[in-house]
């Protein structure tokens, strides 16, 4: 993951008091959302074949879906050291970012792996 500087968002102080500010540099903020929406497409894409591949059907295959973002996200939290704030905005970017995407995506290869599987 990239960061801005030494620590990531540096924080500076306003001269009228003691408010932190904290300052992100848009190019490595943009690029760890990339890396984020990239991670959770291939996980659905592979969580979704697998899936087919295991022969989920209806809710089961969902409930499949949500340990997977909920792994990705534990991934992410690890990989940043659950210092978020150092190299994003909020944690909503790390836990729902490209969730719904994703779900497209899962769904689309759960069902054309499960087809290829089990039907034929």
């Amino acid at each position: 993951m990239a960061i801005g500087d030494e620590l990531g968002a540096s924080e500076k102080k306003l001269k009228s008091g003691n408010i932190d500010v904290p300052i992100f540099n848009a190019e490595n903020l943009q690029n760890n959302m990339k890396i984020i929406y990239y991670s959770r497409t291939f996980l659905s894409i592979i969580g979704g074949v697998v899936a087919g591949i295991l022969g989920f059907t209806g809710m089961m295959g969902f409930i499949f879906y949500f340990l997977i973002m909920a792994v990705t996200s534990l991934g992410i939290a690890i990989k940043a050291k659950f210092s978020i704030h150092n190299y994003f905005d909020s944690w909503n970017r790390v836990l729902l970012d490209g969730f719904f995407g994703g779900l497209m995506s899962f769904v689309l290869f759960w069902t054309f792996a499960y087809d290829i599987v089990h039907i034929f």
